[in-house]
């Protein structure tokens, strides 16, 4: 053969090498793109079934303390919307050869049973003991079901459980897969029925203009300066960062150069709007008393008054301790402060007063009221009055509902706290209590 004709095949034969290789490569690419794809989906599937099941358990309980037709509409309504998330996420994960005839059981009769009670209660009938009993269970079931939901959201973010397609060599044991976190919640359904720190109301404080800046003269950035090294308690000379925030409260932030200390003071009316302080906490050197007399402290050097302690928490040894204004004898808790104590030297490190700046106002109350004897006829029979109270509350709209408040007992020794409107009697609002060594939270 001749020494061209070598080359030639050679380079034929480098030219197809060169081919197949590249096609392979793109091909390999592909595939790799398509299981990064898949494993997002499956991963965010997971993620929403997990929030699903924690929202339909939360509900579930609600329902059980709900006295009214109205409460128990709104709480099915949600049960209803939850499962159907739910359902929706189970279905684009790949549990097909499990069937899951338990799990989608559950997931379509907790809607359907509660819209069943909740019309049967708009007709005026009651809720028979035999029907709060399945409640009771379906609540119990779906405690399970997070349970289980969270544990394998948990695998899956640690890898314990492989979202990519991939499988174990032929001669290594089967790693577990999503679907093994749904057997034993399948095989749990012998006795089933035939059928999130913060103070309560937080989520609605910043939706609207702040009511306390409205009409305010704006301050320029040297008064804003001295206002917040005041706040600080530090030298305004360390501030030498500044960024001016814009949005519903336009805002002059001020930062040390290392970013760890910033405080924002409100450009219309000068106010603290939060400040904060950045340094980790490794140690609890002094008592929750101590700590909560700390941020007692630090609303009385700010010149604010009548605010009462709601709920607190201590997370990673810092204390974040929720007041609300109190208006006479009602609890205001639309006009919401937090400060956070650091627990190794009683230290303020955070402050944020948005939730008061946006609802504080004067206001007024009409006097022509439901009877709360009355009101208190509505609360579930299921519930235990441990005391009563006047709260204002916001409402889904963002307006402002003054409520008698009346914190319960369950029979399991939950503590319930339930919102009936003071001038319609109407059941707003419904939360439980979360308590332990750490605090006090509502869900």
């Amino acid at each position: 053969m001749k020494r061209r004709t070598m080359i030639r095949i050679f380079a034929f034969a480098a030219a197809a090498f060169a081919v197949l290789l590249t096609r392979n490569i793109i091909l390999m690419k592909e595939k790799r793109t398509a299981l990064l794809t898949l494993k997002s989906a499956y991963s965010r599937a997971v993620e929403e079934l997990s929030t699903a099941a924690d929202n339909i358990k939360n509900t579930l309980k609600k329902e059980l303390f709900a006295g009214t037709a109205d409460m128990h509409q709104k709480l099915s309504q949600q049960l209803w919307r939850d499962s159907s998330t739910a359902k929706a996420a189970l279905s684009q994960l790949p549990t097909e050869e499990l069937g899951l005839e338990n799990t989608n059981k559950f997931l379509s009769q907790v809607g359907n049973y509660s819209l069943a009670m909740s019309e049967k209660v708009r007709e005026g009938e009651k809720i028979s003991d035999e029907e709060y009993e399945n409640l009771s269970r379906l609540y119990d079931f779906s405690e399970q079901l997070c349970g289980d939901m969270w544990e394998l959201e948990g695998k899956v973010a640690d890898g314990s459980i492989p979202l990519d397609g991939e499988s174990a060599p032929t001669d290594q044991e089967q790693p577990p897969t999503v679907a093994d976190g749904f057997e034993d919640f399948e095989e749990g359904f012998d006795s089933y029925p035939t059928l999130v720190y913060d103070g309560p109301f937080s989520d609605h404080i910043m939706e609207k203009k702040p009511l306390m800046t409205e009409g305010k003269s704006e301050i320029d950035r040297d008064k804003a300066l001295e206002k917040a090294s005041g706040a600080l308690n530090i030298d305004m000379s360390m501030l030498t960062e500044v960024i001016e925030e814009e949005g519903k409260m336009p805002s002059y932030l001020f930062c040390d150069s290392e970013g760890e200390v910033a405080c924002a003071v409100t450009k219309q009316g000068g106010y603290i709007s939060y400040f904060l302080k950045s340094r980790q906490v490794m140690s609890e050197n002094i008592s929750v008393e101590a700590a909560l007399e700390a941020a007692d402290k630090c609303l009385d050097d700010l010149g604010l008054n009548n605010m009462q302690r709601t709920y607190y928490e201590n997370i990673n040894h810092i204390m974040t301790v929720n007041y609300a204004y109190t208006e006479g004898d009602v609890c205001c808790y639309t006009d919401l402060i937090k400060v956070s104590v650091s627990m190794d030297s009683g230290e303020i490190i955070g402050y944020d007063a948005r939730g008061y700046l946006v609802n504080h106002q004067k206001r007024s109350f009409e006097e022509k009221r439901k009877s709360v004897l009355d009101v208190k006829k509505q609360l579930s029979p299921k519930l235990k009055e441990l005391s009563r109270g006047l709260a204002l509350i916001p409402s889904d709209s963002q307006e402002e509902l003054l409520c008698y408040e009346f914190k319960c007992e369950a029979p399991d020794g939950t503590h319930v706290l339930v919102y009936f409107n003071a001038y319609t009697g109407k059941e707003e609002q419904i939360l439980i209590l979360f308590e332990s060594e750490s605090g006090t939270l509502t869900m």
